[in-house]
């Protein structure tokens, strides 16, 4: 498993998806599934770095696991705030943006993109784990 602790700022995310994809190019992972984890990724450090120090600034540590299954396991780890982004209602998606509420849109989506995702607090730390199952990939 390999480590990554940054400061969870904004101008760090390049950092991050460089760190993510780095581990992920040996796999030769189709467009689409790279695309989805990309997306999670994104979408998980922002809310890290937006939210869970503000208006101070922290670390967040991003771990990125292959299994022989084969999977993908992205976990990121905090020190802010405890926020379970799991526990929100999922948006009504047959509403017009205008009659949803605003926010929880991006959660949503890494829910639906990835297998599976989990999200403790533990120690005084958030820790928030995406899983994607990657079928028959050579190695």
């Amino acid at each position: 498993m390999e480590k990554l602790c940054i400061k969870a700022k904004l101008e760090n995310l390049v950092d991050v998806t460089a760190f993510v994809e780095s581990q992920l190019e040996t796999l030769d992972l189709p467009m689409k599934t790279q695309m989805q984890i990309d997306l999670a990724v994104e979408e998980i450090f922002v809310n890290i770095a937006n939210y869970a120090y503000s208006p101070e600034d922290g670390l967040a540590i991003i771990e990125v696991e292959l299994t022989e299954d084969p999977r993908v396991i992205i976990t990121f780890i905090d020190n802010g705030k405890p926020f379970d982004p799991l526990a929100k209602e999922d948006p009504d998606i047959t509403k017009s943006a205008e009659d949803r509420k605003v926010g929880g849109l991006g959660i949503f989506m890494v829910k639906k993109s990835m297998d599976d995702v989990f999200y403790e607090y533990k120690d005084g730390q958030n820790i928030l784990r995406i899983e994607k199952r990657l079928g028959a990939i050579e190695r």
